[in-house]
């Protein structure tokens, strides 16, 4: 475990009866310097999200996220070994069950973006400037991360 995997883990893990979820950010810049956030749509309800799951036996947090981008957006880069931050949303559930879910974010950096890829055919996804993300976002702590993420910068600068 490196330092970053401790701090993720001190961060999260002691909070009982919250869902970990381990979500990435992907990213690139356009022909014009900008940046640009890859956001994809939930399944069941077709809300602005990124990709997120649950932690994979035998990969770090920032291997999980970066596999649920390359499974939920088809897109797969440089992630950044570090979180960005971590947010908590909740999602009602068909059994009238509302359970939380605290998502720690990671940044990837896009290199390749498929035309097929797993969950191609469940999702729509769609590139945007950073104040459409924050404007979208269907998760309000989720666009104040992102909010305060981007004004640093520093994510965006690999």
């Amino acid at each position: 475990m490196n330092a970053h995997e401790g701090f993720v883990s001190a961060a999260i893990f002691d909070q009982p009866g919250v869902v970990h979820q381990f979500g990435a950010l992907p990213w690139r810049r356009d022909r014009q310097g900008n940046v640009r956030i890859l956001m994809i749509t939930s399944r069941r309800r077709g809300r602005w999200i990124v990709p997120k799951g649950s932690l994979i036996n035998g990969r770090t947090p920032a291997q999980s996220a970066a596999r649920e981008a390359f499974e939920e957006a088809g897109v797969f880069g440089d992630m950044h070994p570090a979180p960005i931050g971590s947010y908590i949303h909740g999602r009602d559930l068909e059994d009238g069950c509302k359970p939380l879910f605290r998502v720690t974010l990671f940044a990837l950096r896009v290199r390749a973006t498929l035309l097929q890829w797993p969950e191609k055919h469940q999702r729509t996804r769609s590139w945007q400037s950073l104040s459409e993300t924050v404007e979208k976002a269907s998760e309000p702590d989720f666009a104040r991360l992102l909010q305060s993420a981007a004004e640093e910068l520093s994510i965006f600068n690999a």
